[in-house]
């Protein structure tokens, strides 16, 4: 619960920040902080479910992901398109301030980094926003001293790469799981048959 709370000030505090920096990277973060609130309430929901259940919420995480990198990307062309530059300042003190509230939900995350799929993609969702945010302060630097909106539009495109990646990562993990516990559950089934009365 307390990963959960991170994520909703952080989505907070980043989606104003966004709005006003007009950062395609900012953008990114702030979906971020919005899905992983969501998702991690739904992990949390699928701890000591069935297979099925479990590898569901993580094909949804997935889903999820994935859908937040296409956002992202159409984000970055429209202001790769019609955009100014956007505020370097802002971008990095918001990149740092997400960096913070990351570190501490890795810290409480990292004994789970080798669980099932739906518990594993808390953990990468969480990896990901730490590399994610310090990316984003990076980006805030390079646009002041650059002058130029495109690194905040070449990161927002690189992130968008890393979540399709983790979208994948968790897709294919979930897909191995449930295939694994269709013949278990097939057995189950046959045996519940054969002991049955006649």
């Amino acid at each position: 619960l307390g990963v959960i709370g991170i994520n909703v000030v952080g989505f907070v505090v980043v989606a104003i920040g966004s709005l006003v920096a007009g950062s395609a990277a900012l953008a990114a973060n702030t979906l971020d902080f919005a899905a992983d609130a969501a998702t991690y309430a739904l992990s949390l929901w699928a701890i000591g479910k069935s297979v099925q259940v479990r590898s569901g919420a993580a094909f949804v995480k997935s889903a999820s992901l994935a859908a937040m990198a296409v956002g992202i990307l159409g984000f970055a062309f429209w202001r790769a398109v019609s955009g100014s530059q956007p505020e370097g300042t802002a971008i990095s003190g918001l990149g740092l301030f997400g960096a913070g509230a990351n570190l501490v939900a890795a810290l409480l995350l990292v004994r789970f980094r080798e669980g099932d799929a739906n518990v594993r993609s808390v953990w990468l969702c969480t990896r990901n926003d730490l590399i994610q945010c310090l990316a984003v302060a990076a980006t805030g630097v390079a646009v002041s001293l650059t002058g130029s909106r495109w690194p905040d539009l070449l990161v927002g495109v690189v992130l968008a790469a890393v979540f399709l990646r983790s979208a994948w990562q968790i897709a294919v993990q979930a897909q191995a799981e449930r295939s694994a516990a269709a013949p278990e559950r097939k057995l189950v089934t046959h045996s519940r048959e054969t002991s049955a009365p006649v």
